[in-house]
């Protein structure tokens, strides 16, 4: 009987990535861009004047997705060379092509290529999920923009904000976070055809010396591949630098950081039952207390990119330690590397759009949290309000940190609420200075804001114009994650 669960799978693959980012880093999409890369070369030669027919570039068009893998695992079995075996597959499949195909190169011009544009195909993708959770983002922070809830620093009650302006510190860093990402779409570049040590000297000797001709061969190859004739790095050696990795996967771990900070921001509201992500009809929270509702999504974000995060680090150790013109100790790292941080922030970002878009806020649980605060917060009104009726400030500031004290006592030890506002108001030093309607509007929360409603609302207006409708042709996804 066919097992097919004794294998170890990639639960980035089997539980979390999408089929888009799965197929570009799958063999099909690999290896008929190699294909398609010898077609390139061997189109580009032809122009050039070397002895290629039109015969034998229609034939190798016509076999870029047929692809025996069977014949291909054969053949590196015996080779024990991954290109030197789609070489001779690909050969069977063109006969008439075979004594052409890969003439004048070095393994790298198909892998290393071949990594450029599968790294520029994902970051295309990453780029429209980033645009499209920052619109999904602008439009939970423009429902909540003057929404007023407690503010925390070192996670202890603190000056009031909106859930807006708290939203706008997400979107911030995700804006960042796209900055990153285009300048690294803009400056990805081929490795070309190089030869063994970067110095293209079989393909000089291809064109008889002719130096212009080598030149225009590569600029020719990345014009039919989709890249602009200048995207190409100008001096390599075997391989491009593998610092371009590293600056690839620098711009995931930004992102993967940017949700995990939103994601345990909504889990430490999650738990102030402030918010809630969303969550099935039928879902279960625990096999133990069926009471609960855990924010297993934000809990997957911060796990996932913990995992990018630190997979970032690969590229680094293996840019640093590239011997001369080439080494070979960066292609087993980087087969698992490269392909993992992008199926890594590909789940994160499909995760952050669903819960961005499909949150649940109490602002009534908001209000209790302020209510709590509020007092503290308003003491300094109070005070200065009463001395400005001539009250004595001196006396009155004893007063009111005596009576602070003793809340916060009965709060933290009694497990009361906070009677401030009821100890002031029984206090004889206040009955004169301090009236009813007037302790009503300080204890308002707007009061306290400052300017985060006008500070969320000039900040997506900047956002409106800068960002989405720059990108409005990215615009569009929806997501919808069950589990």
């Amino acid at each position: 009987m066919n097992n097919t669960h004794h294998q170890y799978v990639n639960p980035l693959c089997k539980r979390y990535a999408s089929e888009e980012m799965q197929y570009i880093f799958s063999e099909d999409y690999k290896f008929s861009t190699w294909r398609r890369l010898w077609v390139a070369l061997a189109e580009s030669q032809r122009e050039l004047g070397l002895d290629i027919s039109a015969a034998q570039i229609e034939e190798m068009q016509s076999h870029i997705s047929d692809i025996d893998y069977d014949a291909a695992e054969s053949y590196e079995a015996d080779t024990r060379h991954d290109v030197m075996a789609h070489i001779l597959t690909y050969g069977d499949k063109c006969p008439s092509a075979k004594p052409i195909i890969h003439l004048g190169a070095t393994s790298c011009y198909v892998g290393d290529n071949t990594d450029i544009i599968l790294q520029r195909a994902a970051l295309l993708h990453i780029k429209r999920l980033l645009v499209n959770l920052i619109g999904t983002l602008c439009k939970f922070a423009n429902r909540n923009t003057a929404l007023p809830c407690l503010a925390y620093t070192h996670f202890q009650a603190a000056q009031p904000t909106t859930l807006g302006k708290r939203a706008t510190m997400w979107i911030q860093d995700l804006i960042m976070d796209l900055g990153h990402l285009d300048y690294a779409l803009e400056h990805i570049k081929l490795l070309g055809c190089r030869g063994t040590t970067g110095t293209a000297a079989s393909f000089l000797e291809l064109f008889d010396g002719d130096h212009d001709k080598v030149k225009q061969l590569e600029q020719k190859i990345a014009v039919k591949v989709g890249f602009n004739e200048s995207d190409i790095y100008p001096v390599s050696g075997q391989t491009y630098s593998r610092k371009v990795d590293y600056y690839t996967l620098s711009v995931l771990s930004g992102i993967a950081q940017s949700a995990a900070k939103f994601s345990n921001d909504i889990r430490l509201m999650s738990h102030l039952k402030e918010i809630d992500e969303p969550s099935e009809e039928s879902q279960v929270g625990s096999s133990a207390m069926a009471y609960k509702r855990n924010p297993v999504r934000c809990e997957r974000i911060t796990a996932l990119s913990r995992h990018v995060t630190v997979n970032a680090l690969n590229p680094a150790f293996t840019a640093s330690a590239q011997w001369l013109e080439r080494t070979l100790d960066d292609s087993a790292n980087r087969r698992i590397c490269i392909p993992e941080a992008f199926l890594g922030v590909d789940a994160i970002l499909l995760l952050y759009i669903n819960i961005a878009g499909g949150m649940t806020v109490y602002p009534k649980t908001m209000k209790k949290h302020l209510d709590a605060e509020l007092p503290f917060l308003a003491s300094e009104h109070i005070l200065m309000h009463c001395v400005k009726k001539g009250g004595d400030r001196q006396v009155l500031h004893e007063r009111i940190r005596v009576h602070s004290l003793e809340a916060a006592k009965n709060v933290k030890t009694n497990g009361g609420k906070n009677d401030l506002i009821d100890r002031i108001k029984a206090d004889t030093a206040f009955a004169l200075l301090l009236w009813e309607d007037e302790l009503k509007q300080m204890l308002n929360p707007e009061k306290y804001t400052g300017r985060a409603r006008q500070q969320t609302q000039e900040f997506l207006l900047d956002v409106k114009e800068n960002v989405l409708r720059k990108n409005k042709d990215l615009l569009g996804i929806s997501v919808d994650i069950s589990v």
